[in-house]
């Protein structure tokens, strides 16, 4: 049984997550499964498999009101570097399980929070400490995130030492009012600054990120957004549509003053948006690599991490709160500070929840995240899974056909821009029963 596709979505943003990050979801994920990560480290690793590293830096200058993911303001410098001291100690421990031990990583993201806050001397402890306990001999990625209010030469300059390929810009809007409105760090003067310190440092994939939808947005301000992109030329683009998951300051404002509707832009807007930006920067010769990417020369630029994660790799996950998938089980860690430290020095991984996924689950995994990129071929998964996604899902197929999103010419099923720019939504018909109802949790 699967969930119906024809509800439509509400013209306003009320609060919730509809973004589909990974499946099954989070919130079936649980702590008495734990035993089954562990049990998927003692294991070899499946053959063929690669292997990257995320870290979550959870350090910021603010917090971002629409911000949800678990990051600190707070924390002193002695703080810090015990968190850093033992993201270490976890990779260590990591790398002496026998389905890690001996494999080189073939792709590392540092994420946040702000990797950029930390100092140029703790980043190459970090990174130097890393290298030893898991190789990056013939890493074919690493993607570093980037406040630009942070990035100053000399941190640009350490940052390409340490052996980042792709340097992604958390700009999301260029406008000084709508950036201290939604609680962003920087200013526009320091965009620029970043982005021309990073080129002038011989960075050739440099990625942009903008949001649709932020409050105090407009169509004027959104266009001026487009243009100004467009005109700094970064290798890669990417949009998010603006939601208001519940642990954010936007709710608890909304909450606090009986809200429904969120203070941004409906959906409709947001998505209009997002096509507008597309078409001008296809015009400016940008390919449309997903529903939230588009590339100035696909042939050179990729984005290794997304692309492996999608089909299966597994996924180191070390920091507070992070996520990782391990031999077919996906775990997340300890999701606050104090916990995973203290795991960690007690020499133990800081393991918190998991969840194994039977076949059919991790078959509707791969579907639908690599339906992000707008096109699947269905052998891949026939190959793979020993199911045709065809058969598998053919009523909501044909149904999403019917209503113009999709067209299916042999193997191959091909997204309308109109449903790329909605793909999350319908992404959720493809759940399981048991899961409809998890982009509320």
């Amino acid at each position: 049984m699967t969930t119906d596709l024809t509800e439509k979505p509400a013209e306003s943003t009320t609060v919730g997550n509809y973004f589909v990050s990974n499946y099954p979801p989070f919130s079936f994920w649980e702590q008495s499964r734990v035993p089954e990560i562990s049990s998927a480290l003692n294991r070899a690793p499946r053959p063929g498999t690669d292997l990257g590293v995320y870290l979550h830096i959870p350090f910021c200058r603010k917090r971002c009101h629409f911000c949800y993911f678990r990051v600190y303001t707070d924390k002193k410098n002695d703080e810090i570097q015990a968190y850093l001291d033992a993201a270490l100690l976890e990779l260590s421990l990591y790398a002496k399980q026998p389905a890690i031990a001996g494999r080189k990583t073939k792709f590392v993201y540092f994420g946040g929070g702000t990797p950029s806050f930390l100092s140029s001397e703790q980043l190459i402890a970090l990174t130097d400490g890393m290298k030893y306990a898991v190789p990056w001999d013939g890493v074919e990625e690493v993607t570093f995130e980037c406040e630009p209010g942070t990035l100053t030469d000399r941190k640009i300059d350490t940052i390409k030492q340490i052996g980042v390929t792709r340097l992604s810009l958390g700009v999301e809007n260029f406008d000084d009012h709508v950036l201290t409105s939604n609680g962003r760090a920087h200013e526009s003067k320091q965009v620029y600054r970043a982005y021309e310190r990073a080129r002038n440092a011989g960075y050739h994939n440099i990625n942009i990120d903008l949001i649709a939808g932020m409050m105090n947005e407009t169509e004027d301000n959104w266009k001026s957004c487009v243009a100004k992109t467009i005109e700094l030329a970064p290798d890669s683009v990417t949009i998010y549509q603006m939601e208001v998951p519940y642990n954010t300051t936007i709710y608890k404002e909304m909450k606090a003053e009986g809200k429904v509707t969120a203070p941004v832009a409906d959906w409709d807007t947001k998505r209009r948006w997002v096509s507008y930006a597309f078409d001008e920067l296809v015009k400016n010769g940008y390919t449309v690599k997903s529903a939230y990417t588009a590339t100035k020369n696909s042939s050179k630029v990729s984005f290794v991490y997304r692309d492996k994660l999608w089909a299966g790799a597994d996924l180191l996950g070390l920091g507070v709160s992070s996520f990782g998938h391990i031999n077919g089980t996906h775990y997340q860690n300890e999701h606050d500070f104090a916990p995973y430290l203290a795991r960690l020095q007690s020499g133990e991984l800081p393991l918190h929840r998991a969840y194994t996924p039977d076949n059919d689950e991790r078959l509707i995994r791969e579907f639908i995240l690599q339906l992000k990129l707008g096109r699947v071929d269905t052998s891949y998964f026939a190959n793979k899974f020993g199911v045709d996604p065809r058969e598998r899902f053919k009523a909501q197929l044909e149904t999403l056909v019917k209503q113009g999103h999709f067209a299916i010419n042999g193997t191959i099923i091909t997204l309308t821009r109109d449903a790329l720019l909605q793909v999350d939504r319908l992404l959720h018909g493809f759940f399981l029963t048991k899961h409809a109802n998890a982009r509320y949790a």
